[in-house]
Protein backbone atom coordinates (compact mmCIF):
# COMPACT_ATOMS: atom_id res chain seq x y z
CA UNK A 1 0.00 0.00 0.00
CA UNK A 2 3.11 2.38 1.07
CA UNK A 3 4.23 1.76 -2.69
CA UNK A 4 1.18 2.61 -4.42
CA UNK A 5 1.03 6.13 -2.69
CA UNK A 6 4.73 7.27 -3.29
CA UNK A 7 3.36 6.21 -6.98
CA UNK A 8 0.17 7.88 -6.52
CA UNK A 9 1.65 10.86 -4.88
CA UNK A 10 4.46 10.73 -7.56
CA UNK A 11 2.12 11.67 -10.57
CA UNK A 12 -0.07 13.79 -9.16
CA UNK A 13 2.60 16.62 -8.13
CA UNK A 14 3.60 17.16 -11.81
CA UNK A 15 0.05 17.00 -13.01
CA UNK A 16 -0.93 19.52 -10.14
CA UNK A 17 2.58 21.54 -10.85
CA UNK A 18 1.27 21.69 -14.00
CA UNK A 19 -2.36 23.24 -13.28
CA UNK A 20 -0.31 25.30 -11.17
CA UNK A 21 1.52 27.13 -14.15
CA UNK A 22 0.03 29.14 -16.99
CA UNK A 23 1.34 28.92 -20.17
CA UNK A 24 4.27 31.33 -21.01
CA UNK A 25 2.04 33.76 -23.26
CA UNK A 26 0.15 34.74 -19.80
CA UNK A 27 2.79 34.84 -17.11
CA UNK A 28 2.31 38.55 -17.37
CA UNK A 29 -1.61 38.39 -17.22
CA UNK A 30 -3.22 38.96 -13.87
CA UNK A 31 -6.41 37.70 -12.21
CA UNK A 32 -8.65 40.76 -11.64
CA UNK A 33 -11.80 42.10 -12.63
CA UNK A 34 -12.02 42.30 -16.62
CA UNK A 35 -14.43 44.27 -19.11
CA UNK A 36 -15.61 41.53 -21.78
CA UNK A 37 -17.10 42.21 -24.79
CA UNK A 38 -17.80 40.69 -28.14
CA UNK A 39 -20.18 37.81 -26.63
CA UNK A 40 -23.44 36.39 -28.33
CA UNK A 41 -25.97 38.09 -27.12
CA UNK A 42 -24.88 40.75 -25.29
CA UNK A 43 -24.62 44.74 -26.61
CA UNK A 44 -22.29 45.81 -23.27
CA UNK A 45 -19.36 44.53 -22.44
CA UNK A 46 -19.63 42.44 -19.15
CA UNK A 47 -17.79 42.91 -16.03
CA UNK A 48 -16.39 39.33 -14.43
CA UNK A 49 -14.03 38.94 -11.56
CA UNK A 50 -11.12 36.53 -12.88
CA UNK A 51 -9.47 34.23 -10.45
CA UNK A 52 -8.12 31.92 -13.22
CA UNK A 53 -7.33 33.81 -16.47
CA UNK A 54 -7.28 30.39 -18.28
CA UNK A 55 -10.92 30.39 -17.44
CA UNK A 56 -11.32 32.70 -19.98
CA UNK A 57 -10.55 30.24 -22.72
CA UNK A 58 -13.79 28.15 -21.54
CA UNK A 59 -15.75 31.35 -21.89
CA UNK A 60 -18.67 29.55 -23.17
CA UNK A 61 -19.07 27.01 -20.97
CA UNK A 62 -18.28 29.05 -17.79
CA UNK A 63 -19.97 27.42 -14.96
CA UNK A 64 -19.66 23.92 -16.41
CA UNK A 65 -16.38 21.28 -14.97
CA UNK A 66 -14.44 20.84 -17.88
CA UNK A 67 -10.98 19.86 -18.74
CA UNK A 68 -8.63 21.79 -20.91
CA UNK A 69 -5.07 20.97 -22.16
CA UNK A 70 -2.80 23.58 -23.81
CA UNK A 71 -1.99 22.69 -27.44
CA UNK A 72 0.58 24.81 -27.90
CA UNK A 73 2.76 28.32 -26.09
CA UNK A 74 4.35 30.21 -27.76
CA UNK A 75 5.47 34.13 -27.99
CA UNK A 76 2.39 36.13 -26.81
CA UNK A 77 -0.05 33.10 -27.90
CA UNK A 78 -1.50 29.91 -26.61
CA UNK A 79 -3.93 27.50 -28.08
CA UNK A 80 -5.81 25.43 -25.65
CA UNK A 81 -8.43 22.53 -26.25
CA UNK A 82 -10.93 21.78 -23.28
CA UNK A 83 -13.75 19.19 -23.15
CA UNK A 84 -16.85 19.58 -20.73
CA UNK A 85 -18.56 16.44 -20.57
CA UNK A 86 -21.80 16.55 -22.49
CA UNK A 87 -21.90 20.04 -22.05
CA UNK A 88 -19.82 20.05 -24.94
CA UNK A 89 -16.37 21.34 -26.00
CA UNK A 90 -14.43 24.38 -27.57
CA UNK A 91 -10.70 25.43 -28.72
CA UNK A 92 -9.00 28.82 -27.96
CA UNK A 93 -6.88 30.97 -28.90
CA UNK A 94 -5.74 33.38 -26.59
CA UNK A 95 -3.56 36.61 -28.10
CA UNK A 96 -1.61 38.80 -25.05
CA UNK A 97 -2.17 42.28 -26.64
CA UNK A 98 -0.47 44.05 -23.14
CA UNK A 99 -0.65 42.63 -19.90
CA UNK A 100 -4.39 44.11 -19.50
CA UNK A 101 -6.28 43.64 -22.84
CA UNK A 102 -6.48 39.57 -24.71
CA UNK A 103 -8.17 38.67 -27.90
CA UNK A 104 -9.96 35.38 -27.41
CA UNK A 105 -11.17 33.46 -30.39
CA UNK A 106 -13.02 30.64 -29.73
CA UNK A 107 -15.26 27.66 -31.03
CA UNK A 108 -16.41 24.42 -30.50
CA UNK A 109 -19.62 22.88 -29.36
CA UNK A 110 -22.07 24.04 -26.30
CA UNK A 111 -25.38 21.99 -25.62
CA UNK A 112 -25.39 20.22 -29.49
CA UNK A 113 -25.19 23.52 -31.04
CA UNK A 114 -21.86 25.10 -32.85
CA UNK A 115 -19.98 28.54 -31.81
CA UNK A 116 -17.72 30.59 -32.90
CA UNK A 117 -16.58 34.19 -31.72
CA UNK A 118 -13.77 36.71 -30.78
CA UNK A 119 -13.77 38.05 -27.34
CA UNK A 120 -11.68 41.37 -26.17
CA UNK A 121 -10.82 41.60 -22.37
CA UNK A 122 -9.58 44.35 -20.78
CA UNK A 123 -8.62 44.05 -17.09
CA UNK A 124 -9.97 47.09 -15.74
CA UNK A 125 -9.08 46.63 -11.89
CA UNK A 126 -9.06 44.42 -8.90
CA UNK A 127 -12.11 42.45 -7.77
CA UNK A 128 -14.33 42.97 -4.81
CA UNK A 129 -14.75 41.42 -2.18
CA UNK A 130 -18.89 41.20 -3.29
CA UNK A 131 -17.78 40.83 -7.10
CA UNK A 132 -18.69 37.23 -8.25
CA UNK A 133 -15.42 35.31 -9.42
CA UNK A 134 -15.34 32.58 -12.30
CA UNK A 135 -13.04 29.67 -11.22
CA UNK A 136 -12.50 26.38 -13.05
Amino acid sequence: MRKSLVLVLGVAAPVAALAANPPSALTGVAAGLWEISGAPGTQAPVRQCVADILALSEYEHRGHACSRKVLSDAGRSTLINYTCGSAGFGQTQIDVITPRSLRISTQGISDQLPFNYVLQARRVGDCTKTASVTHH
